[in-house]
């Protein structure tokens, strides 16, 4: 058997000097991360580009910008926009008691071309099931 060891050397598994290898974090003051999220929130910039140009992660400015501005409760996860469209009045009116309408005339064309070089070329009103059975038999 080995013999046991008197003394243990430590020296590899803590750090004695108070000295580290690794670089410290960078501390960005409140000031210069609001100016970062500001930078972002300009009409067509780019959080990656505008986190590049500090030399920060993009991640760490999503980051700022959720603690920045949070979302308040309770509010829809879309994000709403300034300019909606506005609502238009609409009127429900019953069907025609006279039966059913006949349908319009469609002279309309669909071409699908599959990746396998098939192409398929329908003209006037195919039903949807036939349709479906056509691209089901070229997948």
């Amino acid at each position: 058997m080995a013999s046991t060891a008197t003394e243990v050397s430590a020296s590899g598994l803590v750090d004695t000097k108070g000295r580290s290898d690794r670089p410290k974090r960078r501390q960005w003051s409140e000031a210069m991360k609001r100016r970062i999220v500001a930078e972002t929130q300009e009409p067509g910039s780019s959080v990656s580009i505008v986190a590049r140009r500090h030399d920060v992660n993009a991640n760490q400015v999503f980051k700022w910008r959720r603690e920045i501005a949070p979302e308040p409760l309770g509010s829809d996860p879309a994000p709403r926009s300034e300019e909606s469209a506005p609502l238009l009045p609409v009127e429900i009116v019953p069907e025609p008691s006279g039966g059913v309408r006949p349908r319009a005339r469609r002279n309309g064309v669909i071409e699908i071309t599959f990746g396998c070089g098939a192409r398929v070329c329908l003209r006037g009103e195919v039903p949807p099931e036939t349709l479906r059975q056509v691209i089901e038999l070229l997948r």
